[in-house]
């Protein structure tokens, strides 16, 4: 029977969406029919696609579907659609996650699951995926044997699903955001039946794996091993039949458990439960709970604290009244009696942060309450000591800058793709990264080199191939550390397709691939196959070591209060080089008054995301697709608006998949995996950059005066000529479509307003489109260190501290007016700043201590039109070093040789002694 949702699939992003879409259609064509509308043809193509699609969730499941049909079949019409309502209310509204009497009969509409009958805690739902060769009425034994286990207190419950083959167990695990473990029987085959029909644009990602030579002995462990690469926070079990001594080592490192079939259920059913219990314990959440319900006599600091200063005031109760009494219950100072210090924790912090490791794939994760900016510095302060040379993004968050200056690092600046047309910049290319690095190599600095540091993703969404990146790099430098900047790609671990380019995956994958003797193989067949004079791009596995470190900003992307933070680390080198320092940085940086509410807040958004990450992560996707592909079709949308697209933000040459946009008419959403898998940069899908250029407005003036002012839209970021939207895991459909009205309202008032115009208006309207459209100021690269801050003359690299420090010294400085700039360089004066000067946006330093300025940086800031530029007071100027102090500054370098700090370093470690010429 041919498939009515053939024409539909290609608006969905995941079968999820395609799933619940389809239960939608069935309930108007069940419906129509039983009001002698409709067709039994339409109905019965709607329940052949759900027949397919239900086989790989347990609930309503292909039986409940079964039953619709055999409704159809005897003209049942009117109880059909009674069923079919019942099915769609529930699944829709999530009652059977959370009420398991619902399960019992998904068809029975005698009671109210919406409704709420009992005041008592309903213990919440998930699946259990049971791959094995079961016939239906094994099946059913199954179902029933594992529902005598239960017992009424269990604070879980499951139903379980049974598929057939490894594929199969692959297609549920990527469709079914319920699953929370995997059983997997010895012996079960791998191909699929199933994969093709109204599914086939959702399985590719699987279609394209396969087995090799191994036999049905060994998809066991072959689908233990896929199962943590699709789900990694998924429990995996093993049933089998093999002898211990038979095990392999790495199917035990597969599974949590490994049972054999002579072994009753129970034994099963309870590491199932006790895999969930882990998984949802908070241990510092839990702690400041029964923390705020004891009695307790404060005679320490914080008056607030259980809301004594408050709750008895005649003036503020206000505030008490706002955020509720068990947020000044949970306030203290005490870091005993159950709680724990975050400066040295030995209990709940420290078993939160090793679930916080597990979670995000780190060997260590560390929980910062002051925001990303401190974590920077921490990483940055514990690893690099002065006179170190760091590659490092100019364009990349202020807080690294201040970290160099902190340090005593020479940073040597790395250049992004500019993407003028949108006065933004993109990401640094990897060549120009290699390049870097034989420079310094040819100047005998490379063993000066630490680390490489890069923001992924960008603040517009632009992602590095990070594993190609790591993998190069290494090559030349086998010890270099990596810290990746994620403040806003938390969340990219929970998909996994953008799993693939977060630090800490391929962390562990690269230090796994290291290690195997097929690598070794491979890399002596890599050196073998070089040309004369050719630099390898694969690492020696001999001397290779894998440092890196991640900074997230939790509460950009994921649950977490404000300034919530995590330092993710996988350092095969951190107990033996870096863990005092480390400790020490961190001691620097943290706060003794940690504020407990937000590490609570990370505690339990590290459980969520180990729950229904993947969930969530895959909807906000399918909301920023969506929001693409509404403004690009909608007629009044594109008049005034563009999407700017994968092709305009990623040039061609970095693009080797060819795919310039998420959506074509014609194919869907469904290459994003070929993109991920094989560019050297790609998009993030959750931000959608909104071209303005066509309405005359720029953005700063669209995101004050139209959304925020008028229509409370907060945006993330704008430039010249576009805004920044983002979704994330608390982004709704219905704020989707709040947001699609307003852009619609916004298109109207701009169409009225073009009609009005007068002959002088539209003259003056259209200068305006072209300023922001044709005449964009230039983007400056970073220009140079003054060659009185330089490393060494003519190589990478500048005493950025130096520089910095130099201007604290009143006497060495001056101001030169932006407009007397020009006059100063025609006349050989060598302007250098002595400061950051950072416009807002782009949002990162156009010039720092130490820097040359040139023409190209005064163009660029004469032709800003921003009304925030930090660093910089346009009634005095530019601030610039004399030429004096620049004169006694180089002689004092000719003098030493290699620069030396000129302060004490910040991290304590002592100053270095250079050798005089």
């Amino acid at each position: 029977m041919p498939s009515l949702t053939d024409t539909r699939l290609r608006q969905h992003y995941n079968a999820a969406r395609l799933r619940s879409h389809t239960w939608d259609q069935l309930k108007l064509a069940a419906m129509d029919l039983d009001e002698g509308r409709g067709a039994p043809e339409e109905v019965a193509a709607i329940l052949n696609d759900l027949h397919s699609i239900e086989l790989y969730w347990a609930y309503p499941g292909r039986e409940t579907v079964r039953r619709l049909q055999e409704m159809l079949r005897t003209r049942e019409h009117h109880g059909l659609h009674l069923a079919v309502n019942n099915v769609v209310r529930v699944l829709s509204s999530g009652a059977f996650r959370s009420d398991p009497a619902s399960l019992a009969d998904p068809l029975s509409g005698a009671r109210e699951l919406l409704a709420e009958e009992e005041e008592k805690p309903k213990p919440n739902y998930f699946e259990v995926l049971f791959v094995d060769e079961l016939d239906a009425e094994e099946e059913a034994a199954l179902r029933q044997k594992l529902h005598k286990c239960r017992d009424k207190s269990d604070a879980f419950v499951y139903d379980a699903l049974v598929v057939r083959t490894v594929q199969d167990a692959l297609i549920a695990l990527l469709f079914n955001h319920n699953i929370q473990a995997v059983v997997a029987r010895f012996g079960v085959p791998f191909a699929s039946a199933n994969n093709g029909g109204v599914l086939r644009e959702f399985t590719r990602a699987i279609d394209a794996l396969e087995p090799g030579s191994l036999g049905r002995a060994h998809m066991g462990p072959f689908l233990g091993r896929l199962t943590r690469w699709f789900r990694p926070e998924v429990d995996r079990y093993y049933v089998t039949d093999t002898p211990l001594p038979e095990l392999e080592d790495a199917t035990l490192a597969s599974f949590r458990r490994i049972f054999y079939r002579t072994e009753d259920l129970t034994e099963l059913h309870l590491p199932i439960l006790r895999g969930i219990q882990e998984r949802y314990e908070t241990p510092f959440f839990t702690a400041l709970k029964e923390y705020s319900k004891r009695p307790m006599g404060v005679f320490h600091a914080m008056p607030i604290s259980r809301g004594n200063s408050v709750f008895k005031s005649r003036w503020i109760q206000d505030f008490g009244e706002f955020y509720g009494r068990n947020l000044f219950l949970a306030e203290t100072s005490a870091t005993t009696g159950g709680l724990d210090s975050l400066l040295q924790p030995t209990g709940p912090l420290k078993r939160a942060q090793e679930l916080a490791a597990r979670a995000f794939g780190s060997q260590q994760t560390f929980f910062a309450t002051n925001g990303t900016s401190s974590s920077n510095k921490i990483v940055v302060q514990a690893l690099v000591e002065p006179g170190d040379i760091v590659l490092i993004d100019r364009d990349c968050h202020k807080s690294h800058h201040y970290g160099m200056v902190l340090s005593g690092a020479y940073p040597v600046y790395l250049h992004s793709f500019p993407l003028k047309k949108y006065s933004m910049y993109g990401a640094v290319p990897l060549e120009h990264i290699r390049d870097q690095l034989f420079k310094l190599k040819k100047a005998g600095r490379l063993d000066k080199v630490k680390m490489l540091l890069l923001t992924n993703s960008t603040f517009d969404g632009v992602v590095y191939n990070v594993e190609r990146v790591m993998e190069q790099v290494l090559a030349i430098k086998p010890d270099i550390v990596f810290l990746w900047d994620e403040a806003w790609w938390a969340f990219g671990r929970f998909s996994y397709v953008l799993r693939q380019r977060t630090a800490m995956h391929v962390a562990q994958k690269l230090a796994r691939k290291y290690r195997a003797l097929e690598y070794k193989a491979a890399y002596a067949r890599h050196i073998a196959s070089l040309k004369s004079g050719e630099a390898p791009r694969l690492p020696d596995p001999d001397k290779v070591r894998i440092r890196v470190y991640a900074t997230q900003s939790t509460h950009k992307t994921l649950t977490s209060l404000r300034q919530g933070s995590m330092i993710h680390i996988w350092d095969e080198d951190f107990a033996r080089k870096s863990e005092a320092s480390f400790h020490e940085a961190y001691m620097t940086h943290t706060s003794t008054s940690a504020n407990y509410q937000i590490l609570a807040s990370m505690d339990v958004g590290r459980r969520q995301v180990e729950f229904e990450g993947f969930e969530l992560v895959e909807k906000a996707i399918e909301l920023g697709l969506l929001l693409r592909r509404t403004v690009r079709e909608h007629p009044k949308l594109k008049r005034w608006f563009d999407i700017i697209t994968i092709g305009e933000l990623i040039p061609g040459a970095y693009r080797q998949s060819g795919l310039d946009s998420y959506y074509r008419r014609d194919q869907g959403w469904n290459e994003i995996e070929k993109a991920w898998a094989e560019d050297e940069f790609a998009v993030d899908p959750t931000k959608i950059n909104l071209y303005t250029g066509k309405t005359g407005i720029d953005g700063d003036t669209f995101k004050n005066k139209f959304l925020m002012d008028k229509h409370q839209i907060q945006i993330n970021k704008t430039s010249r000529n576009s805004v920044l939207f983002m979704t994330n895991i608390g982004t709704t459909r219905g704020s989707l479509a709040y947001l699609t009205k307003v852009l619609l309202q916004i298109a109207e008032e701009l169409e009225q307003r073009n009609a009005g115009f007068e002959p002088d208006d539209k003259r003056a309207h259209l200068d305006k489109i072209r300023t922001l459209v044709e005449e964009v100021p230039p983007l400056p690269d970073f220009s140079s260190f003054h060659r009185s801050f330089q490393g060494q003359p003519g190589v990478p690299g500048g005493d950025l501290r130096s520089a910095y420090f130099l201007a604290y010294d009143e006497k060495r400085c001056e101001h030169v007016k932006l407009a007397d700039s020009l006059a100063a360089l025609r006349s050989e004066r060598e302007l250098v700043s002595a400061s950051f000067v950072i416009p807002y946006p782009p949002g990162f330093p156009v010039l720092v201590p130490g820097q040359v300025i040139n023409q190209e940086i005064i163009d660029f800031l004469l032709a800003l039109d921003v009304k925030e530029i930090h660093g910089y007071r346009p009634e005095l100027g530019l601030r610039v070093f004399t030429e004096a102090a620049l004169g006694r500054q180089r002689t004092t370098t000719a003098m030493g040789g290699m620069r030396a700090p000129t302060t004490p370093p910040a991290n304590g470690v002592g100053r270095k002694k250079t050798k005089r010429p």
